[in-house]
This record gives C-alpha cells, sequence and structure tokens, in this order.
C-alpha cells in the first residue's frame, strides 16, 4: 500500500470519525464540543486536499 492510498483512507475515516463525534456532542448537548469537532473534520478535509494535490503524480498502488 502506497503513501498515498494510506492517506487517502487515514484521512476519510478521520473525517467521518470527526463529524460523527461532533454529531454525538451537539446530540450531549455539548455545543464546544461539537464545534470542536467540526474543526478539526474540516481540517483534515483541507490537509487532504493538500495531500492529494501534492502527490498528483504518484500512483495509488
Amino acid at each position: 500500500m502506497s503513501l498515498k492510498a494510506f492517506h487517502l483512507i487515514f484521512v476519510t475515516l478521520l473525517t467521518s470519525l470527526s463529524f460523527g463525534c461532533a454529531a454525538w456532542a451537539f446530540q450531549a448537548g455539548s455545543a464546544v464540543w461539537g464545534a470542536t469537532a467540526i474543526g478539526t473534520g474540516i481540517l483534515v478535509i483541507i490537509y487532504g486536499i493538500y495531500f492529494l494535490k501534492k502527490l498528483k503524480k504518484v500512483s495509488f498502488l
């Protein structure tokens, strides 16, 4: 598995986990933790886009 494929999987899982935690935090009544988790999810998406652009010419294998 290449570094690019690993990062794609990692970013996808981390984004899902972050937004899932945000939903859980908002349901539990903690707006601060929910907003923090949403911010983290957005930062992970930005990182994923940056990384994919940086390694555009590298294959997934």
